[in-house]
């Protein structure tokens, strides 16, 4: 536990696995180094991120509506796995597979707006994925084409030369846009 002081009778505790100012109620991205105290704003610097009362871009405190808001949209990657793989297949070969089809994904889409940001360099360390899974074949294939239907753009995974399609990666959306589409499957265990 590091705690960082700042103006005279103001100390925030800050634990290094969370990362939350516990005090403030405010999560801090691993880049940020210094934590300071303004009667106006609070401001935080590092050697890559610098914010203070000048710009525009203060953390409010208390505004959950806009936090809750900005937490819908968030960016993310969806990527579904075969349960029956999973039970039959060496743990490393399945995640293999979900790898090669979020990598897919991602390169395919490379000149996407979204995918884009989901990459730059300020969102590469905090990416969203949430993994999920299906019952077999049948279910990832029936998956993929509900996803084309309704213009999802995704990499159905299909290892070769056995042509098993083992997978499916959406491609990075705003999670409002995306999350209905697998809101009936289960996280992937």
């Amino acid at each position: 536990m590091a705690s960082v002081i700042s103006a005279s009778r103001f100390t925030f505790s800050i634990s290094n696995s969370a990362r939350l100012c516990s005090n403030a109620r405010v999560w801090l991205p691993s880049s940020i180094c210094l934590l300071s105290w303004n009667w106006n704003s609070i401001s935080f610097s590092s050697a890559s991120m610098s914010e203070s009362a000048e710009s525009n871009s203060v953390l409010p405190l208390d505004d959950g509506g806009a936090k809750a808001e900005e937490a819908a949209d968030v960016l993310v990657q969806y990527v579904v796995l075969r349960r029956d793989l999973i039970d039959s297949w060496p743990l490393g070969s399945v995640v293999t597979q979900g790898c090669h089809a979020s990598v897919s994904a991602i390169w395919l889409n490379k000149d996407d707006p979204h995918t884009s940001e989901y990459c730059s360099p300020q969102n590469i360390d905090s990416m969203h994925k949430v993994t999920l899974e299906v019952k077999g074949e049948t279910q990832i294939v029936n998956l993929s084409e509900k996803l084309k239907a309704n213009s999802i753009v995704h990499k159905l995974w299909v290892e070769q030369p056995e042509n098993i399609p083992t997978c499916l990666a959406s491609k990075p959306y705003p999670k409002s846009v995306v999350s209905p589409f697998f809101k009936k499957l289960k996280l992937c265990k």
